[in-house]
């Protein structure tokens, strides 16, 4: 994720304090410091890109199961006792009474 490949936080950045040579701050430390946060930033844009394309990716997915018909199980207005009565309905007539003897 990407806690694992950042190097600072907000709070780090607030933080920091240079060691200050004759003439203020050493420019080798600011340098260093600057590189991370270039560094960080990168890593930042990469992220948010990858997550951009995931996120089209996905929306078009659902886009894609959104336009499918749902399958239905049974027909509209059709409850188990329809097709229970009718079952039973079919059966009359193809074997008449002799189920019921």
């Amino acid at each position: 994720m990407i806690s694992e490949k950042v190097k600072l936080t907000a709070k780090d950045i607030l933080e920091k304090e240079f060691k200050s040579g004759m003439r203020g701050y050493k420019p080798e430390d600011v340098d260093k410091f600057l590189d991370l946060i270039i560094k960080d930033y990168e890593t930042f844009h990469q992220e948010i890109e990858e997550l951009q394309q995931e996120n089209l990716r996905l929306k078009k997915q659902v886009e894609g199961a959104s336009k499918r018909p749902a399958a239905q199980p049974q027909a509209s207005g059709t409850t188990n006792f329809d097709i229970l009565k009718r079952l039973s309905n079919l059966e009359k007539h193809v074997f008449g009474n002799k189920l019921y003897d």
